[in-house]
């Protein structure tokens, strides 16, 4: 059992499949927030697009997080990406609730129902609305 964890501790400290692996989850996070960014502009109002940002930014930080820890040459830096990570994990949620929040006190109403049942603001010109 000895020369096991022997073993699994010399691939660990192998700076190799580290490099790889934080790189590809840096390159899996960054793509999938510009997906999520795209994605975020095809919803119909500012709570759906409110959620789906909240929810995309956050996964993406911390799986970017997690590729920067695999990349970090020390355990301090780790400790320091994990301490950002969680700060993340806790405001991210609560600014975005927050926002949502002053914007429903504001006035703004969500759109309900079915996306393809949703009526479409007429656009209005200059003259009609003398």
């Amino acid at each position: 059992m000895g020369e096991f964890m022997q073993d699994i501790w010399q691939m660990i400290a192998d700076p190799t499949w580290r490099t790889w692996v934080g790189g590809a989850l840096c390159l899996i996070a960054s793509v999938s927030t510009v997906i999520a960014a795209v994605g975020v502009l095809r919803f119909p109002d500012f709570y759906t697009r409110m959620h789906a940002a909240s929810v995309t930014d956050t996964l993406g930080a911390l799986v970017l997080i997690l590729g920067m820890a695999f990349l970090a040459p020390n355990g301090l830096i780790v400790l320091k990406l994990v301490l950002i990570g969680l700060f993340l994990v806790l405001t991210s949620p609560t600014s975005s609730h927050a926002i949502a929040n002053a914007a429903y006190t504001a006035g703004l109403q969500p759109k309900l129902g079915r996306y393809s049942e949703m009526e479409t603001v007429p656009e209005t010109t200059d003259e009609e609305t003398k």
